[in-house]
């Protein structure tokens, strides 16, 4: 479970975002991100806001994905293997996998 002190509860856009079913919601290097369970995945989810995010990092796993580790990345790639990043003119799949 995420770390209390993440968990902006009295900011405006905490009580939207746990209706929309996000968890372990919080802010890491000035950017809102949490975890999101999708139909097949769950993800990582960065550049959170009531409307929708920039990008997802997603987990075959859903014990995988955690807010924490984009902490230290400045916000921008999770240190824990994902298989694939989605978001707005983004479709990557992991380069340090292989089969």
């Amino acid at each position: 479970m995420s770390d209390p002190r993440d968990m902006p509860h009295d900011h405006p856009w905490f009580e939207p975002l746990t209706k929309l079913r996000y968890r372990h919601i919080g802010v890491r290097d000035g950017t809102w991100c949490a975890i999101q369970r999708f139909n097949y995945t769950t993800a990582t989810v960065v550049a959170l806001d009531p409307v929708g995010y920039s990008r997802r990092y997603c987990y075959e796993h859903a014990e995988k994905p955690r807010p924490r580790s984009l902490a230290g990345t400045g916000g921008t790639t999770p240190a824990r293997p994902w298989i694939k990043c989605k978001g707005a003119s983004i479709d990557l799949l992991n380069p340090a996998l292989t089969c």
